[in-house]
Formats: structure tokens, sequence, C-alpha cells
């Protein structure tokens, strides 16, 4: 509950003035039945029709003032709670954009996601649970009970003792639903992952025919959530059950024990009615606090899921806040790698071992290997999604875990394996690495990615509708995209990570030849499985096993490099074929 009260204390006016306004509703509901009963001891005692009117006056008042600040008191409650879980999920969203790919792998993408809707959903929904309905209950059952007594000490007695037997039931029937409710969590995050699984990964479930198999997976999420969610909702019908027949034994015996006092005087009509009210509205807001009260473990889980979240410390942070003196532009070296290796966490070995090469201004850097040789993983240690273990990889001279992440990137454009492109048009995701460019620094870029033509052609140009993920263009028309995205930029190093593989031939060396002028005052990283994208570079680095076996141009390494030797003969011969 700390955290909820963190994010509360932003917005303490609201919370206060909500407190306030439902505080003088339960007051006016309270007060009404003492009036209640004073207007029908003074009918049956032939006071006068003004005194009757007077006290009548008196109710609408009161009811008035009750229900308007009722009525304020719920709206005040529900910003309040929208406020702080709109501050919650902000805070969840941007400590996500902090967390590496490592972290990310701890928590889970689906119950990342769960956290951020359904989670702080539940929250909310606590928040104003607990006030509008739990916390008024301490001052009504204190009231109540002063007003019992003062009418009757038995009766009071009584009252006090029902209060407390729902309350310890409450409290037994929230111990033991509170691990029920945890476990709601967990099954509702493994329902998430599944239900994305099968959604993102539609058509491969349709072309192997396993629609049956996913159905059964998905039913068996849905049957574990189901059940243990009838286990939790079993004890609310039993607390209900209990809570009902308390109230009722309660109203039996007051009339009861009523009847004697009045016969002697001690109690009038009005009175007894009071009492019922009183009790009533007690039960009542018993009750209901019970139900809210019962879901309260579920909101501890879901706060301490947050919790978690929010403090976890990321394994990429910003060792340093101010970013680094130094001339980009007189330095020729952009970016070295000096002995760098790197290691996955849960990994026995090394994926990378003591690399060392220099990506240069107005040159072009190649890096090729078979598949797992650690070729996206170099992209990965450049825009430190991971930290080199060992050795130091520099910009422009400074080691990139002594400068801010943000200032880093900003001297690199990244285009990565798989093409993503965001909902929205075709110049909102062009202008992603660049708010201000124009729409002829768009189409610029566009015709160097050999993606103008299509673009031109379409019906809306520049503004034609994008789907998310860009699922509404072909693999090669998302990668000409992606690929525009980054040159709209204009960074010192461009990072090309199997950017061209969705090409034909054709376009692929179209776009090689623009790129090579659109480029010349930066440097260029391609990592790349075919020969034919990086033949022409400056220098290509082939990896083998993390370990890098060659250095050179195309025709140094045909000559050198047994692995690069194997690597061009094996597409040759696919070529020739």
């Amino acid at each position: 509950m700390k955290l909820v009260l963190h994010f509360i204390k932003r917005h303490w006016i609201l919370c206060a003035v909500t407190i306030l306004l439902l505080i003088l509703d339960v007051m006016g509901g309270l007060f009404i039945p003492t009036l209640a009963a004073e207007m029908l001891n003074l009918g049956t005692s032939g006071a006068s029709f003004d005194l009757l009117v007077n006290t009548g006056i008196q109710m609408a008042v009161f009811s008035v003032i009750s229900g308007a600040c009722g009525i304020l008191g719920g709206y005040t409650c529900s910003v309040l709670a929208a406020r702080v879980g709109k501050d919650m999920r902000a805070a969840i969203y941007e400590k996500s954009l902090k967390l590496s790919v490592y972290d990310f792998r701890q928590f889970g993408t689906a119950s990342i996601t769960t956290r951020t809707v359904s989670d702080i959903n539940t929250i909310q929904f606590s928040i104003t649970s607990m006030l509008s309905m739990v916390l008024p209950v301490p001052m009504i059952c204190v009231v109540a009970l002063i007003l019992s007594f003062r009418l009757d000490t038995k009766i009071g007695l009584l009252l006090l003792a029902v209060i407390a037997a729902v309350l310890v039931l409450a409290w037994f029937i929230m111990h033991s639903a509170a691990p029920l409710f945890r476990r709601l969590q967990k099954l509702l995050d493994k329902m998430s992952v599944v239900l994305l699984e099968n959604i993102t990964g539609v058509r491969v479930v349709r072309a192997f025919n396993s629609e049956e198999r996913e159905l059964g997976r998905m039913n068996e999420a849905f049957g574990n959530y189901a059940k243990t969610s009838i286990r939790a909702n079993r004890k609310f019908a039993c607390l209900d059950g209990l809570s009902f027949f308390f109230i009722n034994v309660f109203t039996v015996i007051v009339y009861w024990l009523s009847g004697a006092e009045i016969s002697v005087g001690n109690l009038q009509i009005g009175d007894i009615t009071a009492l019922v009210e009183y009790s009533l509205m007690v039960m009542f807001f018993l009750m209901m606090a019970q139900m809210e009260i019962l879901t309260l473990p579920r909101a501890l889980e879901c706060s301490d899921r947050i919790k978690a979240v929010l403090e976890h410390t990321p394994e990429i942070t910003d060792l340093v806040e101010k970013e680094p003196a130094v001339s980009e532009k007189n330095s020729k070296d952009v970016l070295s790698f000096e002995n760098v290796s790197f290691r996955f966490a849960d990994a026995e070995e090394n994926t990378l071992s003591r690399l060392n090469f220099t990506c240069r201004r107005g040159e072009t850097t190649a890096i090729i290997g078979g598949t797992g040789s650690g070729k996206s993983t170099v992209a990965s240690l450049i825009m430190r999604f991971h930290d080199v273990k060992g050795g130091t990889l520099r910009l422009n001279g400074v080691d990139i875990r002594k400068m801010p992440q943000k200032f880093l990137r900003e001297h690199l454009s990244y285009v990565q394996q798989k093409a993503w492109l965001f909902s929205g048009t075709i110049a909102e995701n062009l202008r992603y690495s660049k708010k201000d460019a124009t729409e002829e620094e768009l189409f610029h870029a566009a015709d160097v990615a050999q993606a103008g033509d299509f673009i031109r052609s379409l019906p809306d140009g520049l503004n034609s509708y994008v789907a998310q993920g860009g699922t509404n263009f072909s693999g090669g028309q998302r990668q000409r995209l992606s690929i525009a995205r980054a040159l709209v930029k204009r960074p010192e190093l461009y990072i090309f990570d199997d950017s061209f593989s969705a090409l034909d031939f054709k376009t692929d060396a179209a776009l090689r030849k623009a790129l090579a002028q659109e480029t010349k005052d930066a440097a260029v990283l391609i990592i790349a499985q075919r020969v034919s994208t990086i033949r022409h570079a400056d220098q290509i680095v082939v990896l083998h096993e993390g370990q890098m076996v060659g250095l050179g141009t195309h025709e140094e390494l045909l000559e050198s490099c047994p692995i690069y030797q194997e690597i061009y003969r094996s597409q040759t011969r696919e070529d020739e074929e």
C-alpha cells in the first residue's frame, strides 16, 4: 500500500476534498434516522403540526446536503483514482523504456502489459472502493454505537457484538483469500502469454493446422483461471450469506427486546425505528466494505507487482549525467571496438570474444558470419542494449559507458533485422527519427532507400496509412521505409542489421549505390548474411562462434580467410544452382 499512498500524495488536495465530502455524506445519512425517530415520537405524543413540519424540513435539508456531498464525493473519488492510475501507468512505461532486453526477459512482455493495464485497473477500483465504502465504516460504526448506547445499553452491546463478529469473519476470509488472488494474477499473466502467442503467430498456427492444439492450450489457461476465480467467489458467497444472517438475527432481537422496553416506557416507537436504521446502515456499509476488503488482497498483489517493476534496477544504467566534451566531426574514428568481449547473464560461454576493429567516417564496415556467430549482438552492444563484459567500446574516443544513453543514441541510426513500423502514416514513421523533418527531406531519404517510387504511387503518398507493425506493406517495403527513417536522422553512424535481406538484387544494388553517396560524411556498419551485400565494403569483419577470424576487403579475405572463402563458395553455388 505504500506504493499507492506515494502516488496519492501527489493529489493530496483532491484526496482531502473527497474524504471531507464523503464524511459529510455519512454524517447526513446518520442524522436523518435521528430526525425520523424524533418525528415519529412527536407524532405519537400529539405534538403540534408546526413542530412536525419543522422536523420534516430539517430532514429534507440534511437529505439534500448528504445527497449532494455523496454525488460530489463519488465524482472526486473517481477523478482521484483515474489520476493515480494515469501516474502509475506513466511511471511503469517510463521505467520500461529503461529496461534492457534481459530485464524484459525476466518480467515478460505479456506480464508488463498485464501490469500496466489490468493490475492498475484493479488498483484504481480498489482506491474508489476503499474511499467510498471502507473509509466511512469506522466513523459509521462509532457514531451508530454512540447513538445506540444513548438509547439503550443492551441493544448497543448487541450491535457491538454483531459488528465484531462480522469484522472477525471478514478478516478470516480475507486472510484465506489472499493466496488465491496471488495465483489469479499469475494465471492472468500466463493467459496473456498464450493469447499473445496465438494472435501474433496465427499464420504459423494455421500453416501447421495446429488450431486444435492451440485451442487446447487456451482452454487449459482459461480453465485454470476460472477454477481459481470460482474458489475465490465461494468465499464471497459465504461472507454475504453470514452477514445477512447476522442482520436478520439482530433485527429480530431488537424488536423482541424493544417490546418490553416500550411497555415500561424506557423506549418509544421512534427510538426503535432509529435503532433498526442505525443497525441496517452499519450492516450495509460493513457488507459493502467486506466485499471491497476481500478484493484488497488482489489489489495488494497487483501493487506488489507494480512495485517490483518500478523498483527493479535496470541492467543498463547511465553512469554519468553530463554529456562528454568531444569534437565529433574532427574525429576520423567514429566507433572503436577495443578487445571487446560479451557474455549473456544466463550463458556459460562468451558470445563475443576479443573484438578489435574501427568504423571510420566516410567508410563502410561490414560484419558477416554464420548463424549464431554473434553478428546482431554487435549491434546491441553499440546501441548499449547490453554492456560489454570485457574491453572498451568507444564513440569518438569516449567509452560509451561514460556518456548518457540518450547522447549515445543521438549519434546513431539503427535499422534492426525485423523492420518495425508504427501505426499512423508513412510521414509520421519517417519523422520518428527527426520530428521537424520537411516533406522534401522525407522524400529525399525515401528516394535513397528506394522507397520513393512506391510512396508516390500510393493515393495518399506520405499520408498513407500504416498498420501496426507495417503489416499492410510487403517485407521489402517495410525494410525500405525503415532504412528511410534512419536516413532522415543523418547521424554519425548508421547501423544496418541484416536490413537488406528482403530486397531483390536489383533494389539492393541501387540502394547500396545511393547509400554510398548519402553517407559519405558518416560511418556505416552493415551486418549481413549475403556476400553480395557487403563485397564493396571498405573492410569486412568475419565472425565465427563469437571470434573475429578475419578482417579486410573482399579480395583480401578471399585469399586469407578460410571461413569467408567457405561462405562465399556456398553462396556462389546457391546462385549458380
